[in-house]
């Protein structure tokens, strides 16, 4: 049975996803590592483009080597979880940063407690004393504390690219997201759709020599803030519109009253433009507050054929499993 085939028609039990742009002087010694720590898992190793011969490095490591030729991490992700079936999956970056010898206890919490995500947590470690980014520490920190407010969660780190999933989070996660923000995506997706959420404390180390970072922490850290508040306004609807709607019509009635006061007071309206303006403000407050409760319906809605979509891929699996054992 040829490669292609092997991934489209058995499930794998634990599948090592490496998503890689021009990391020859790691991809390596990242396959070796985690061949090392899961010598029972298969490597694959998602080349997006590079120019340095990551893919040969890695093929002549001992990795499943395959390709995504749109330019991006998400699209990447995309492209891995659609390709390969397995009970476990474990995502890191090949630009070791990540020690492999956590991939066992991560794998175990998805294959033995029934974890949907384990996060692996370099943040409650060496991640702000190993990385020499300042504006990076900041940037994880604000994420976390954000998200974990507006979700009312408690992820200890938001934007890891080290985390193992189980079939059904894969299967059923929708990857929107083309770049470095996709990992901010996942976490809010796990937590709305209520998915049991594991962490492992890991040691972080830094880029070794030569190895340079692909995340600009300016242009991809707006584009993470981006995706927070889309993904807000999607999941929580009502908050975000009622937010706006009280804002709205605060600012109208605030206006409003020293014109109403004044009309009182001499008995006709001095400034209309103002009045006008409130009275826009305060319909447009209204018109937020009505969309959200909408939409936060059509919310509600989604989750229930949700649920229906997770028992679909449940009995899905079980046909693969069955035709496996067969």
């Amino acid at each position: 049975m040829n490669e292609k085939n092997r991934v489209d028609k058995e499930m794998e039990k634990i599948a090592v996803l490496i998503p890689c742009y021009n990391e020859s002087k790691t991809v390596a010694k990242v396959v070796k590592d985690f061949k090392a720590a899961l010598p029972e898992a298969s490597i694959y190793v998602y080349d997006n483009n590079s120019t340095d011969h990551t893919d040969e490095i890695a093929r002549e490591a001992g990795a499943i080597v395959r390709y995504e030729h749109q330019q991006g991490k998400g699209n990447v992700i995309r492209r891995m979880f659609r390709d390969i079936d397995a009970e476990c999956y474990i995502m890191a970056d090949g630009d070791d940063t990540y020690p492999a010898e956590y991939a066992p206890e991560m794998a175990r919490k998805v294959l033995e407690a029934g974890a949907d995500m384990v996060v692996g947590d370099r943040l409650s470690s060496t991640y702000f004393t190993e990385n020499k980014r300042p504006f990076h520490n900041f940037g994880n920190s604000l994420v976390r504390k954000m998200i974990n407010f507006m979700f009312k969660t408690e992820i200890k780190d938001i934007m890891t690219g080290y985390r193992a999933f189980s079939y059904q989070f894969v299967k059923s996660f929708p990857v929107l997201s083309k770049g470095f923000e996709i990992e901010t995506e996942m976490s809010i997706h796990a937590i709305d759709k209520n998915m049991l959420l594991d962490n492992v404390i890991i040691d972080y180390r830094d880029r070794p020599a030569g190895s340079e970072s692909k995340l600009d922490t300016y242009s991809d850290g707006m584009k993470v803030l981006k995706t927070i508040a889309r993904l807000y306004r999607n999941y929580k609807p009502m908050s975000f519109f009622g937010t706006l709607a009280f804002i709205l019509i605060a600012l109208g009635v605030g206006f409003f009253i020293p014109v109403f006061l004044e009309y009182l007071r001499i008995g006709r309206v001095p400034n209309f433009p103002t009045l006008i303006v409130c009275g826009f403000a305060v319909m447009a407050g209204i018109q937020s507050l009505f969309a959200g409760m909408i939409l936060q319906n059509m919310v509600q809605k989604n989750r229930q054929d949700f649920e229906m979509e997770l028992q679909r891929i449940a009995d899905h699996r079980r046909e693969i499993e069955k035709r496996d054992g067969e």
